[in-house]
């Protein structure tokens, strides 16, 4: 059976191997591992923690594969160490106290087992080469507040503080305690990322920004990249934090790795995926706005042996909104069986599926009233300025991925993952446009929108390990492919919806007809475009005692063949005039671009680490175009960055500074003088301060917090902008060089920390307190005016009622109130021909649920 099985996992990987055509061969150049010495000091630095995590630092320090099948490791926990041991030293000390010891697992691993009376064990022969227990740290939920390992950062299981560049975890344990219901919410507290800057009118939208330059989410200045699993995604599913088991910020270009990517970096989300311990978890939740929620997520062997394992997780939830009218629904499940064919092959599959009707997506309000006290003062949050007749915006997305590994020996090793997803979405809705009147109302306009997205996507790469003694090296060379089908159909109806009072709005009156033969202004757009993107790329991971150093190389190229079909019709003399269509053919367009990476990083024996990186950037435009028909040209970036790492000696404290110097030319800014198209801003440079730090100070105080500096300029452009005031009149215009880029604060400051109180006194209650302050932005790229700074307060409690008795062992409460003082507060503004539109951040949530685990 087990030779069976072996054939069967050569047969698959040969198979998927035959797939990747055209991969640069990778040759070990007959180097020859060489096995660590019992009795050979080596330098570790594990810090205080859980006994599972500290068993992962040692195996990934040592290159020794531990196991423990035999026993619990849950429970159980670590004092760390830091300094010169040999390996059986240190992992004795490692198990201090613990009640555990270890054995030879045959093939020089080791297994945990309980240990024996007057045990007098030694160390068996060792094995060089990496630790599946690595693995599942890069890619798994993380130990309370702190991940030390990423995969994102380079695709192969590497600690943190030997990458050259900021990447920052947000763990499965700080979403929890958040009751973050969006992955943007869970953004709140990440360094150099403004998550929110559309306020409530995206509260539905997916975690990132597109690859276009358009998103929301904002990092370094520049519009974030998602990526799921590792393959670029629309995929609502990222945004669903149910589904989430981690979420990674890669500030800074990593165009080397993944391809399409913006100089300000990547949001990297891991989905849920089975994993060694089983997983049974249920929860009902309620909030304001009528939020009624249910989760669950459950997984365990399918196989006795358990090579054969499954997870499932799902989601249903309908909430209303601050805002009268919109709402939000959504309902989604997420199926995965992962198959370990033999020790070295293993397939995992990965479905997903979710469909969300109603997305409660606003479209602002006008500056006055909101940024400044209109005629009655204020506009209420709860203010609806569309109309209930024409208010429709739903998305449904299904994908299917599947992730395959095998090892062909300690030298090497294939991976691939390939992602089929497919996504629609409809609009139906009004926008305001133009100034608001003396008679206090403001013009609107009807838009609908059809459109899908079809992606299929494969990223396969060959993994090398290579020991020469006092130098270690990965070697990573890879292909990506990327096909993206994009169908977008467009109608605005411009003069036949009625002008609302902000006031005293009157609803049902919204009749637009998009017809050509309508006697309204009707202006049609429909675009068909297929992209195509493939790279190839590489990279060397050198460590030489202390020093680690990283090079890494891409060559990209990118095509696309698509139409863009537009209409109008135009009054005359009151009459409808219809114009003929015209087809604006775009003929296949290629380019191709090389970017590279390299930096260095050198970790002292206390802890610390400095490093110094530079990184290029390219990123083709996808669905972009200028007023006129061009289309966007495509981004580059390069940036400069140097920084501090100190992961704190015993100790589970991941500390970081990091500065940087960004320049993109060709920035795409919003074309406020005409809706739905971009503009070119030229060269724009971002320049900031990072600071972080994650902690699990103890084993009941978790801690993250970060202050952020940057600021963002148009530092090279011919584009004169128009300078408005807040009622949207015409001041003249200005050269935009020199100029902040509207929608960034320069400052941003936060801090979260959950404490679990003393059982024996508080019997298992637990709080949190989370602190959030944004500076100041600008409203329009002419800096006519600013949108004031905020300051934010959330609270939070749990109580685990196992410690009022041991029937309830895993019943679970937990309350989340954020914006505690319910301030009033506009996240950004955007100034143009619709007078200045503005976007109320969330009012007070609050937000609770019951969960159980068994």
């Amino acid at each position: 059976m087990a030779y069976n099985r072996y054939v069967s996992g050569r047969m698959i990987a040969s198979l998927l191997f035959v797939t990747t055509t055209a991969l640069t061969s990778l040759c070990c150049r007959g180097a020859v591992a060489q096995a660590a010495h019992p009795q050979q000091k080596m330098s570790f630095h594990i810090p205080a923690g859980s006994l599972s995590d500290a068993l992962v630092s040692f195996s990934t320090q040592s290159h020794v594969l531990v196991t423990s099948s035999a026993v619990s490791l849950r429970g159980h926990a670590s004092s760390g160490l830091s300094g010169q041991f040999t390996p059986a030293d240190a992992l004795r000390q490692i198990l201090l106290g613990s009640g555990l010891s270890y054995s030879s697992a045959g093939n020089g691993a080791l297994q945990i087992v309980p240990a024996p009376k007057a045990a007098n064990i030694t160390l068996g022969p060792v094995r060089v080469g990496g630790s599946l227990n690595a693995h599942a740290a890069a890619i798994g939920p993380g130990v309370g507040y702190v991940a030390t390992y990423t995969d994102a950062g380079t695709k192969t299981d590497t600690p943190i503080t030997q990458i050259p560049n900021s990447v920052y975890v947000i763990t499965k344990q700080q979403i929890l305690d958040q009751q973050a219901q969006t992955v943007a919410e869970v953004l709140r507290y990440m360094p150099g990322v403004y998550a929110e800057q559309m306020g409530t009118a995206s509260i539905g939208s997916a975690a990132g920004g597109n690859a276009n330059g358009t998103g929301s989410i904002m990092m370094r200045g520049f519009a974030s990249t998602q990526y799921v699993d590792g393959l670029m995604s629309w995929s609502l599913a990222a945004g669903e934090t149910a589904f989430v088991e981690r979420v990674e910020a890669l500030n800074g270009p990593a165009s080397v790795l993944y391809g399409q990517v913006g100089p300000g970096g990547v949001i990297a989300t891991q989905l849920k995926q089975p994993g060694e311990t089983p997983i049974r978890n249920v929860s009902v939740g309620f909030g304001n706005w009528g939020r009624y929620e249910a989760t669950f997520d459950v997984g365990d062997k399918i196989t006795k042996s358990g090579n054969l394992k499954y997870r499932i997780a799902g989601i249903g939830v309908t909430q209303g909104s601050q805002t009268d009218y919109l709402h939000y629904k959504r309902v989604g499940v997420l199926p995965s069986i992962k198959w370990d064919i033999d020790e070295k092959t293993s397939l995992t599959l990965i479905g997903q599926y979710l469909y969300a009707p109603a997305e409660a997506q606003g479209s602002g309000y006008p500056g006055v009233g909101t940024l400044v006290r209109g005629k009655y003062g204020y506009l209420p949050r709860s203010r609806f300025l569309g109309d209930p007749s024409l208010n429709e915006s739903g998305q449904r997305t299904a994908s299917f991925e599947y992730q395959f590994q095998h090892k062909f020996n300690k030298f090497l090793e294939f991976q691939q993952t390939f992602r089929y997803e497919d996504s629609s979405t409809n609009i139906n809705q009004t926008y305001l446009y133009g100034s608001l009147g003396s008679d206090q109302t403001i013009n609107r306009r009807a838009w609908r929108q059809n459109s899908s997205n079809s992606t299929v996507a494969l990223d396969s790469r060959l993994v090398g390990h290579l020991d020469a003694g006092a130098v270690k090296q990965i070697l990573v060379a890879g292909m990506d492919f990327r096909r993206v089908n994009i169908t977008q159909d467009i109608a605005y109806d411009t003069n036949g919806t009625a002008s609302v009072n902000i006031w005293d709005p009157i609803y049902y009156l919204t009749y637009p007809d998009f017809s050509l033969n309508s006697p309204d202004n009707i202006r049609w757009q429909n675009m068909r475009q297929t992209q195509y993107q493939s790279g190839v790329y590489f990279q060397d991971q050198i460590k030489w005692g202390n020093l680690s150093v990283l090079l890494g190389g891409r060559q990209d190229w990118y095509n696309y063949k698509g139409t863009v079909t537009t209409a109008n019709n135009y009054l005359a003399s009151g009459h409808g005039v219809i114009t003929e269509p015209y087809v604006n053919d775009r003929e296949n367009s290629s380019r191709s671009k090389f970017t590279w990476r390299a930096g260095l990083t050198y970790n002292f024996d206390f802890g610390l680490t400095p490093y110094f990186s530079y990184a290029t950037s390219f990123i083709p435009q996808i669905g972009a175009f200028q007023y006129g028909g061009q289309a966007a040209k495509p981004l580059n970036g390069k940036q400069f960055e140097v920084g501090l790492k100190y992961l704190v000696p015993n100790t589970n404290i991941l500390l970081t500074a990091a500065a940087y110097d960004i320049k993109e030319n060709h920035y795409q800014i919003t074309d406020t003088e005409h809706p739905g198209y971009e503009a070119d801003a030229g060269t724009v440079t971002s320049k900031g301060v990072e600071l972080s730090a994650h902690a699990n100070v103890t084993k009941d105080i978790r801690l993250t917090a970060s202050y952020s500096f940057n600021e963002t300029r148009a530092t090279k452009s011919n584009n004169q902008v128009t300078l408005r005031d807040m009622d949207g009149t015409n001041l003249g215009t200005v050269s935009e060089q020199g100029k902040y880029i509207a929608g960034l604060p320069r400052n941003m400051v936060n801090m979260f920390v959950d404490y679990t109180l003393p059982r024996q006194i508080f019997h298992g209650l637990g709080v949190n307190f989370g602190i959030r302050y944004i500076g100041s932005t600008y409203a329009d790229n002419a800096n006519s005016y600013k949108v004031p700074d905020y300051l934010l307060f959330d609270v939070g409690a749990h109580y685990d009622f196992e410690n009022a008795s041991p029937m309830l062992k895993g019943l679970r409460a937990q309350l989340a109130i954020s914006n505690l003082a319910n301030t009033r507060y506009v996240t950004s503004c955007s100034s143009g021909q619709a007078g200045g539109t503005c976007y109320y951040g969330q009012a007070q949530r609050i937000y609770g649920n019951f969960s159980y685990s068994w």
